[in-house]
């Protein structure tokens, strides 16, 4: 089976997954983290070099804050707890968005972890938070600003994005059954394909990963071309 390189996945449906179940939103988030492990896993098995993951959106902070606390103690405490499991599957751990926005546990935090993780050769997960892809062309400009670049080119701008050293993703996942990239790699997915879900995001499973890169493979890529 034809493995795609990187793939990016829109985490989608735990509020609803809670509601269903007449349970709180807050536990659909905890089921949530316990689904990102379990494709995290099948995603280091399967062979897929990069793997993206939009944990926290710069518009979830809209959210009733009961539900970003539990959203962000949720994130904090798998990144610390799963570092020794990273390690040993070789994962590298990159976390991008403006982190600054997140108290000065929480950033030490994600900084040792992707610290302790930068020389491992494995599958490189980027977790996305306070992440939002209109956000990250604007630092984008900022820092063509910064370095005097006058004329910009696809590779300058490339070379600028948090994804930078990484190929663009080679397959969309989104869960939910949702037709929208909700402000999520804006300039990455330009070429990328898309596969949609109906499942929740705690409801997804290694078999729904494995269908879509089935999916994935059946597909003819043109990038603009006629053959």
């Amino acid at each position: 089976m034809f493995i795609p390189e990187h793939v990016a996945i829109i985490m989608d449906g735990n509020g609803r997954w809670a509601k269903k179940k007449f349970l709180p939103r807050t536990f659909g988030h905890k089921q949530g983290v316990k689904t990102a492990k379990k494709i995290i896993i099948a995603a280091n098995n399967f062979g897929i070099k990069n793997l993206t993951l939009y944990a926290f959106s710069t518009e979830n902070w809209k959210r009733p804050k009961k539900e970003i606390n539990v959203l962000l103690l949720l994130l904090n405490k798998f990144i610390k707890e799963e570092l020794i499991e990273l390690n040993k599957l070789n994962i590298k751990l990159k976390v991008f968005g403006d982190i600054s926005k997140f108290n000065n546990n929480i950033i030490k935090d994600i900084e040792f972890a992707c610290n302790t993780t930068s020389k491992n050769k494995g599958l490189k997960l980027n977790i996305a938070l306070n992440y939002g892809g209109r956000q990250e062309l604007v630092h984008v400009f900022e820092k063509m600003l910064i370095l005097n670049i006058k004329k910009p080119t696809e590779k300058i701008v490339s070379s600028l994005l948090y994804t930078k050293g990484q190929p663009d993703p080679d397959l969309l996942i989104r869960t939910s059954g949702e037709f929208r990239l909700s402000n999520f790699l804006l300039w990455q997915l330009a070429y990328s394909e898309i596969y949609v879900t109906k499942k929740l995001w705690p409801d997804f499973t290694e078999r729904d990963l494995k269908n879509a890169m089935i999916k994935f493979r059946e597909r003819k890529r043109r990038f603009g071309s006629c053959s």
